[in-house]
């Protein structure tokens, strides 16, 4: 495998159509992830991480999008079985542990920078030419918006003509203003009337200026929004946070906390431009955009983080200026010999066992 990979882009995933269109959602990723990468020039890899496969089901490296000879990125698939899977508590009631996974796939990485995602969007041009002109630094996290587009986007077009309707349809958009991060939300009206935001923007740098900056402001001020969907980090930066909290739970706010960590340990911000985004395939159970009823019942079934314990815990970090690490030496299920398929550009695939 080449040794010059710059990106690792990192997520998980499983044959279980999950929210719906699951492998619609994945097939558009796949490709444009492998059309951005050879339209940049962007030597980068993709690690898969295929939790608990189905028995009987198709495994994704039979089914998604494979490199061509001419292109950038090389595709990993890293599959953890459910023999594994079973260890954990509520492996009942959880198929996927989302954030685990990507623990295995960072651990595993190769590339200088770690691009945590998911499967289920599509990366902005602009994006990409930030990607390809930012400099292999650590001391940063960075952050990008996430924008959510209809789930009918048709899978037949170019990339470009999905990227196009992409851009003209966005729905709804999650994350912080890059020059605004002190204003607690920044959706619908901030973005759509910028002298608002700029008028609110003084208002705030005002406020701090003449009584001083809290703890409270300093966790106002980080963008967690949809940060599952975009987290990048330099590798030693992912190491030094120990990836995401290992907690056998769904996956909301664990995202946020690996931000709260990072913060914590001294890493500095980035937002990046608001047209540097990611366009998000909405789906039948994505959180943001799920019915109010359907979600209190969604919330009951699943052992999940209460927000408020998150806040606190990420208060306790930011006042004492020390991070909280709680995962064991072997997290990402490092001392584990996981089954892996690697299709590079232009060579015959190989398996790891």
């Amino acid at each position: 495998m080449k040794n010059d990979i710059k990106y690792s882009f990192v997520v998980c995933s499983r044959n279980d159509d999950h929210g719906g269109d699951m492998l619609k959602r994945m097939r558009i990723f796949t490709r444009g992830l492998l059309h951005q990468c050879k339209k940049y020039k962007l030597t980068a890899e993709c690690v898969f991480v295929e939790w608990n496969p189905i028995s009987g089901k198709e495994l994704l490296k039979d089914i998604l999008p494979l490199p061509d000879s001419d292109d950038y990125l090389t595709i990993r698939f890293i599959q953890v079985p459910l023999s594994l899977h079973q260890q954990l508590r509520h492996s009942d009631k959880l198929p996927l542990f989302q954030m685990i996974a990507k623990n295995v796939g960072i651990r595993r990485s190769l590339g200088e920078m770690i691009v945590c995602t998911n499967v289920d969007l599509l990366f902005s041009d602009y994006l990409f030419t930030e990607l390809h002109a930012l400099s292999s630094t650590s001391g940063t996290f960075y952050r990008c918006n996430r924008c959510d587009i209809p789930k009918n986007i048709q899978e037949e077009i170019t990339v470009e003509e999905q990227l196009n309707f992409s851009r003209k349809n966005i729905i709804q958009r999650l994350g912080k203003n890059k020059r605004y991060n002190e204003i607690a939300d920044t959706r619908g009206v901030f973005y759509k009337i910028p002298l608002v935001l700029e008028f609110v923007g003084i208002l705030v740098r005002m406020k701090r200026k003449l009584i001083g900056n809290t703890v409270d402001d300093e966790l106002t001020s980080l963008d967690t929004d949809a940060c599952g969907d975009f987290t990048m980090m330099h590798r030693e930066d992912w190491l030094k946070i120990q990836g995401y909290y290992e907690l056998e739970a769904y996956s909301i706010h664990i995202d946020s906390l690996a931000i709260y960590v990072a913060y914590a340990s001294g890493l500095k911000q980035r937002i990046l431009n608001w047209k540097s985004c990611t366009y998000h395939i909405s789906h039948d159970n994505g959180w943001e955009l799920m019915d109010p009823v359907k979600k209190i019942y969604f919330d009951i079934e699943k052992p999940m983080l209460d927000w408020s314990t998150v806040y606190q815990l990420a208060k306790k970090m930011i006042k004492e200026q020390k991070p909280i690490l709680i995962n064991k030496p072997n997290w990402g299920l490092n001392n584990e010999n996981l089954k892996e398929y690697i299709f590079e550009p232009g060579k015959e695939m190989r398996e790891i066992n």
